[in-house]
């Protein structure tokens, strides 16, 4: 049997100029307004070569969702914020990178699964699910660092490192979406500076902690005299190590 590899190529460049094309109109237009006309003539093909590779819209914007998975995986699997060796700086340093993204135009920073789950959490089911999967499993990708960050700094309290994971992603989404009203990254960025400081003073600054018996307590360790506790190598206002 013969193959032709260059077939294969030109196929496999058709497929993703269609994925391209759908990625980008679905963040700048959403779901809903981004017509099978429209992706084909961004990605300069035509309907016969759309349905060729995809049996509907719902069908390409699942494999959008599973590409854009495969990229932005990628892309903070490798970022630098995994370095820090303290879990608390870690966490800080992917909220530092996440701002660092807000940049551009408005659809060129947006999540692909935060649009699209707007629109079809009602009428595409498996769509929801895989802007689900996808939000809710980057969130997973936090947990091991904040738990790690909670046992360092001795910290028990009613809230997980779950729970705590997807407020993050609460928080981006809600930026998200306030940087589309206002046509601009800046509101999304203060909202992501706002973040950085609320889990800097979940670890840093005394909270009510619930004991075995239900009663509310602030005492515990790892707090310095001030009730707070104490970042290794953090510094206080007059510049001393804590």
């Amino acid at each position: 049997m013969l193959w032709f590899p260059m077939a294969s190529a030109a196929q496999s460049e058709s497929r993703d100029k269609l994925l391209d094309a759908a990625t980008h109109l679905i963040r700048a237009r959403g779901y809903t307004a981004t017509r099978v006309d429209d992706i084909c003539a961004s990605a300069g093909l035509s309907k016969g070569s759309f349905f060729h590779y995809f049996s509907s819209k719902e069908d390409l914007a699942l494999a959008a969702a599973q590409r854009w998975n495969e990229q932005t995986g990628s892309l903070f699997a490798t970022a630098a914020y995994h370095q820090p060796a303290d879990p608390l700086e870690r966490v800080l340093a992917y909220i530092d990178f996440r701002k660092s993204l807000l940049h551009g135009k408005v659809p060129e920073f947006t999540c692909l699964m935060g649009t699209m789950v707007q629109e079809t959490y009602e009428t595409f089911p498996a769509i929801r699910e895989a802007c689900d999967g996808s939000i809710s499993g980057h969130a997973a990708t936090l947990e091991a660092d904040i738990g790690a960050a909670m046992q360092q700094y001795k910290l028990h309290p009613s809230w997980t490192a779950a729970s705590l994971a997807l407020h993050t992603q609460c928080v981006l989404q809600g930026a998200f979406i306030l940087a589309k009203a206002k046509q601009g990254p800046a509101v999304a960025a203060e909202s992501v500076d706002h973040l950085r400081r609320y889990v800097e003073m979940l670890f840093t600054q005394p909270q009510p902690e619930e004991n075995r018996h239900g009663n509310r307590n602030r005492s515990g360790p790892g707090r310095d005299r001030s009730g707070r506790h104490s970042r290794p190598g953090a510094k206080n206002s007059r510049g001393a190590s804590r």
